[in-house]
């Protein structure tokens, strides 16, 4: 019964971020929710183009709980290039004393990393790394968030949607109507949290409660999202759950 209550508020809260789940995303996350106790209200999990992806620290709440003993990271040398940027990493999982441990590589180089996180390419590399090597260790059949690049290629229903909206105006409203309004848009365009993205402005406005931000403020936020959620949602989602942990301590 209490695999089931999980399950359903994953699945609710999964449906008011992303959408209407299909079949095959339903099963995944009752697979995931049952089988490993991943959650997306802590961040385990997110859903993109309707695919689902563990994250980082879904994986090492994971592994916490599974009473991991230890992870070893060193790097690849023989596939390391540190003056174009380019690392490899192995990591080794140890589940028990006596596991022989599970190794994953990982790899990041300016060409399969989001442009927000280039000259951090070594750390992506060692994250990636870890990553797989605890999907091996527990099983985890999806991919996690940062092993793959950036989502240079949008879904044909994503380009679609963007068609439907006109351009924003240079004064900031949006069509006639409010920086709120545009605001608001962009949520239900790409999907977003709303409680997220307002905590993310906040932090970006540089004040303590967002009704303290000026219209300027709010404008160059409402610009930045809108040109962010267009170049790379998958960082920006990424960004987004960072917010997490205080939402869930507010609520």
């Amino acid at each position: 019964m209490k695999d089931v209550n999980v399950f359903e508020s994953n699945r609710k809260l999964a449906q008011r971020l992303w959408g209407k789940l299909s079949a095959i995303g339903q099963t995944t996350l009752r697979e995931l929710t049952e089988r490993h106790k991943l959650s997306v209200s802590s961040g385990d999990l997110l859903l993109i183009d309707g695919r689902w992806y563990v994250t980082h620290t879904g994986l090492l709440q994971l592994a916490a709980r599974k009473r991991c003993i230890g992870i070893r990271v060193s790097p690849a040398q023989e596939f390391c290039d540190t003056a174009h940027s380019r690392w490899a990493f192995k990591a080794t999982v140890y589940k028990s004393p006596g596991c022989k441990g599970f190794v994953g590589y990982g790899d990041a180089d300016p060409s399969n990393v989001s442009f927000l996180v280039q000259g951090a390419e070594m750390r992506v590399a060692e994250t990636r790394a870890v990553n797989r090597a605890l999907r091996k260790a527990y099983g985890i059949g999806i991919c996690s968030v940062e092993e793959i690049g950036s989502l240079a290629e949008r879904s044909p229903s994503s380009h679609r949607e963007s068609k439907k909206l006109p351009p924003q105006p240079a004064t900031g409203n949006y069509g006639g109507r409010s920086v709120r309004d545009r605001l608001c848009q962009l949520i239900r365009q790409h999907q977003l949290d709303a409680a997220l993205v307002k905590s993310y402005a906040t932090d970006f406005c540089g004040v303590k409660v967002l009704r303290e931000a000026t219209r300027e403020q709010v404008e160059n936020f409402v610009a930045h999202l809108a040109d962010w959620a267009e170049k790379d949602r998958n960082a920006l989602l990424c960004k987004l759950n960072s917010y997490l942990d205080a939402k869930e301590s507010a609520t």
